[in-house]
């Protein structure tokens, strides 16, 4: 049944203009900022960096945008309440959308091989590094997904929904930084302190970018994953009864 949901969500994804004008709004962004912005074919160097220093910031707007609808919607029209007397669970419905949205921004991420062509073009860069930086930003896009996905549970509104996932992940994104540590230990102990440092996705998503696939680092965002598809489920179900 899970593969049947991510089936049928898939399909509506390009039965849409939705799907086509995200893609082209992704790409255009992540090439105007690694190109324009960070100059990467100016700098001559065979270095993916700068082209993955600027995802969790598209992430952070645009998945929230793909998954603000994913349950919001469905209570908006009505046919949660039609979805759930289909002889699935909620947790399987959750898990099919999850999946179909999560492949989607993968197809999206995988269609920047150009600008991998270019740094090949420019050098011989590391292939384990570029890897191991595309594995993490997909990770990390499921991550914010995982956000999105429990806002749109939470609210039949798609805007409250895209704001509170923006909201989150804007936390959980900065929630590593040293700059924000720094202030936060001020006015914090210490052991509060690196428990919210803990949560933040960048110290993970820095090391996998560096080249090193940890599998602390990968457990981090499977559990980030898991313990917000689980709290998605909590609120549907308790909104059932």
């Amino acid at each position: 049944m899970i593969f049947t949901v991510a089936k049928r969500e898939w399909r509506a994804y390009f039965d849409s203009p939705v799907a086509y004008v995200f893609l082209v709004i992704f790409l255009a962004l992540m090439g105007f900022f690694t190109f324009s912005v960070s100059r990467l074919y100016e700098s001559g160097n065979a270095d993916l960096r700068p082209f993955f220093f600027w995802h969790p910031w598209l992430y952070l707007i645009l998945v929230p945008a793909i998954a603000m609808k994913l349950w919001s919607e469905e209570k908006r029209s009505g046919t949660i309440e039609l979805l759930f007397t289909l002889p699935i669970t909620p947790m399987q419905a959750i898990l099919g959308k999850y999946l179909a949205a999560w492949l989607f921004l993968i197809t999206a991420l995988a269609l920047t091989f150009p600008i991998v062509i270019t740094v090949y073009y420019l050098g011989q860069p590391d292939a384990g590094v570029i890897i191991a930086g595309y594995l993490g930003s997909a990770l990390l896009a499921g991550a914010y997904l995982a956000v999105g996905v429990f806002t749109s549970a939470c609210t039949r509104n798609q805007v409250i929904s895209f704001i509170l996932a923006v909201v989150v992940g804007l936390f959980l994104m900065l929630a590593g930084y040293p700059p924000v540590t720094d202030v936060l230990i001020r006015v914090l102990p210490l052991a509060l302190v690196d428990g919210i440092a803990a949560l933040g996705f960048m110290p993970h998503y820095e090391s996998m970018q560096r080249g090193v696939i940890d599998f602390r680092d990968v457990l981090y965002f499977v559990s980030v994953v898991v313990v917000l598809l689980a709290a998605a489920q909590v609120v549907l179900q308790g909104k059932q009864r």
